[in-house]
């Protein structure tokens, strides 16, 4: 059934007050406009700026109830025929006794036709003598058609406004609208608007700025991170599995219709010892599927309140749907997901909701999960199913460190040459990437220091005196690769 079609059967069957959460007014408008063609009701609408105003046909507005709420219900209880009310903003004006008395009388028929009252607002919370008596309507937001009225509509806004036709790539203008499903109108056509005004032009060029755009108006709560600058295998030394594994399935992601023998990925779980280069994976992930990268950050979930944390989850989750498709990454995701006795269970509902959405979401979602510590992971997480793989990010081989130093060198102008890089592989042993690149910023200051330029006897310096975690936290590291041995596929 419909949108129009739900809003008709509710209006034709008499249902006296609803709640429609917006703030697209127009759009309600609209849709009670297209009711009515078939209830043949009058529609009414009522604003604090201008009163009872008549909407299905011309009409003054009533000036004795412009801004009085309790002249507004006393009129609106007078009305012999069966009307429908849309009140914007009127919830707050519920807070007194005698409107909210007023209310319920005409809600529960007291000497009153049976009207249909709609509350429509951006959010509506009712007082609880209220809320049992009232139907809250979703309200579906534009489809692919409207969109692309409102991309046509403001195109040819755009060349009337400047005399000129305007520059249109059909691919880029459908991926576009596709990209604008989950906005609602306003937010879709201010988008369009700056996309076309920024440089006169729709194209492939605009695909970037429109999914930022996007995730600023889908993020307002703050619970996901928009990683702006992805990376590519080219930047990462190593991890060759990995490449080639998101190489096979970019396709079928990608596809809007994949075969149907083929399941979408759903995602990867990336364990490994600590500054081995799982963060910039994740990113390379994003930049291998060629889509956007979403981060979510658990510690910025929880709340003190009761239920706040699972909502939080949700809300965040349904963006990353809206996003699609994209990238999730949920860094060190252990913090999040362990078990503990203090939470009042709140880490056990988080993770049954993640899991259970992870098995039944149909958005294209790819999930990358990151993890230091596998023995704080709950068993249900690691259970074949709940990612495509589970990958294991080890320290690097000796000809992977080679890469790692002449990618850090050459990042910073030096001449890779210069450096024996067989004694500087030879001397990280037990070294992460990201011991290497800091060994690397070491030296450097040791010989800005000195007054010279960095040579082989100051890097190799600067490995000497630096203790890697492998070394430190031998016991630690040992027990995670011995474990992941068996248990993981290599990422190189």
């Amino acid at each position: 059934m419909s949108e129009l079609d739900d809003l008709s059967t509710l209006v034709r069957a008499a249902t006296p007050l609803l709640v429609i959460e917006t703030i697209d007014e127009q759009r309600v408008i609209e849709c009670f406009r297209h009711v009515i063609a078939q209830a043949l009701h009058p529609l009414w609408r009522w604003t604090l700026t201008n009163g009872l105003e008549r909407l299905d046909f011309n009409a003054p507005s009533n000036p004795e109830v412009a801004s009085d709420a309790t002249s507004t219900l006393n009129a609106i209880r007078a009305e012999q025929e069966r009307s429908i009310y849309l009140l914007f903003d009127f919830q707050p004006l519920l807070q007194y006794a005698v409107t909210l008395r007023q209310m319920r009388d005409i809600v529960q028929r007291q000497r009153s036709a049976a009207h249909t009252l709609v509350l429509v607002g951006a959010k509506v919370e009712l007082p609880q003598e209220l809320e049992s008596l009232a139907t809250r309507v979703p309200l579906a937001l534009p489809d692919i058609k409207e969109l692309a009225g409102i991309m046509r509509g403001e195109a040819a806004a755009w060349q009337r406004e400047n005399n000129r036709k305007l520059e249109v790539d059909n691919e880029a203008a459908r991926i576009i609208v596709r990209n604008l499903v989950g906005l609602s109108a306003p937010d879709a056509r201010r988008i369009v608007r700056k996309l076309i005004y920024n440089d006169g032009a729709l194209n492939a060029n605009d695909l970037p700025e429109l999914m930022k755009a996007k995730f600023e108006l889908l993020n307002r709560s703050g619970l996901l991170h928009y990683e702006y600058a992805t990376a590519s295998f080219a930047d990462v030394a190593g991890v060759s599995q990995v490449r080639e594994w998101v190489q096979r399935r970019r396709a079928v992601f990608l596809d809007p219709s994949p075969n149907p023998a083929l399941d979408p990925p759903k995602g990867v779980l990336l364990l490994g010892v600590q500054g081995c280069g799982k963060s910039l994976v994740s990113k390379a992930i994003a930049g291998g599927f060629g889509v956007p990268l979403i981060r979510m950050d658990f510690g910025s979930l929880y709340d003190k309140y009761q239920g706040e944390t699972e909502k939080n989850l949700r809300e965040a989750l349904a963006s990353c749907e809206t996003l699609a498709p994209c990238v999730l990454w949920i860094d060190e995701i252990e913090k999040g997901l362990a078990s503990g006795g203090e939470d009042g269970g709140v880490s056990r509902r988080v993770l049954g909701y993640l899991l259970t959405w992870m098995a039944e979401r149909k958005a294209k979602v790819f999930v990358v999960a990151t993890a230091n510590a596998v023995h704080e992971l709950p068993a249900e997480l690691l259970r074949k199913g709940r990612f495509d793989e589970i990958f294991f990010v080890d320290l690097p081989k000796p000809e992977v460190r080679a890469a790692i130093f002449a990618m850090h060198l050459k990042r910073r102008k030096l001449d890779t040459n210069e450096f024996d890089l067989n004694a500087l592989v030879q001397a990280s042993e037990g070294f992460s990437g990201a011991e290497i690149e800091q060994s690397i910023v070491s030296a450097l200051y040791d010989a800005s220091g000195n007054g010279g330029a960095l040579d082989q006897a100051t890097l190799l310096h600067a490995l000497q005196t630096t203790k890697p975690l492998s070394v430190l936290m031998r016991e630690q590291v040992d027990a995670l690769r011995a474990w992941a041995q068996s248990r993981c596929v290599p990422a190189d």
